[in-house]
């Protein structure tokens, strides 16, 4: 049987995923902030700890992305390429050096939702809207002073996050935050239900062939709702630092196993 992922079959062209490398052109806007002291350091499970500079900062980052393996098939089939998501990032300290680490990721596709947890993001299914810069007429904003834009999530027919974002000029980068290699946990409980886990991965992920467009610096709002089957509020905003909004291309050709959990 062949195929990178589930479902397995004799020809593989029914797996969900074809094998990395996988190619990824989008544009993202990020606000980040300052959650409550302890915020972060909740959400980070043994041997991570939070970074001794602003411990508590995280990045709410929409993104709309189109993605391809290498054949580049899907990019004719443009359902099968195309995918937003909203995902909330904080920093940790592992092995004398920092980290970014996802905490919360809502996406619009299976083939994302699934991608993501091969590669250690807790993706959900939601909802997700960013409003789209516009290069001619007047139904979007510019990449210039001024230029205003919205983006939304939700999951579960309920409103979980808003924000707003106005360009004040061009900066060096897109913030601090998400500024490094990804540090995650690949897990999947046994099929026995006895709360032990079959797989415990603590994994990093890193890009390589990054290409960066301009980089917009603005004032930002961001806004957090309740929801039962989210936990949003233990990182709510307590101090907004300030939005970007940035053009971005990167391959994803594999991680690496930093630990296993199951081996004590």
């Amino acid at each position: 049987m062949s195929g990178f992922f589930l479902p397995r079959t004799m020809s593989g062209r029914a797996s969900l995923l074809p094998a990395p490398p996988w190619f990824y052109s989008g544009e993202m806007l990020t606000i980040e902030y300052e959650a409550a002291p302890g915020a972060v350091a909740s959400l980070l499970p043994a041997p991570l700890a939070p970074v001794a500079d602003r411990p508590d900062a995280v990045a709410a980052i929409w993104a709309e992305w189109q993605c391809c393996g290498a054949s580049g098939e899907e990019l004719l089939d443009p359902v099968r390429a195309q995918y937003k998501e909203c995902l909330l990032v904080v920093r940790c300290r592992h092995a004398g050096r920092d980290w970014s680490r996802c905490v919360f990721i809502w996406v619009d596709s299976d083939a994302s939702l699934v991608r993501g947890h091969f590669q250690g993001y807790p993706k959900k299914l939601g909802e997700i809207w960013m409003t789209r810069p516009a290069l001619i007429g007047r139904a979007g904003p510019r990449l210039a002073r001024g230029g205003r834009f919205g983006a939304t999530v939700a999951a579960g027919s309920r409103r979980l996050m808003e924000a707003e974002f106005t360009i004040r000029g061009q900066a060096e980068s897109a913030g601090f935050v998400n500024a490094h290699p990804m540090l995650h946990h690949r897990l999947m409980p046994r099929i026995e239900a006895d709360g032990e886990d079959s797989l415990d991965e603590l994994v990093s992920a890193a890009s390589s062939d990054v290409e960066l467009g301009p980089a917009f610096i603005g004032d930002a709002e961001l806004r957090v709702f309740p929801s039962p089957t989210e936990e949003l509020e233990t990182l709510a905003p307590r101090r907004v630092l300030g939005g970007f909004w940035r053009r971005v291309g990167f391959t994803f050709r594999g991680g690496r196993t930093i630990a296993d959990g199951r081996e004590g």
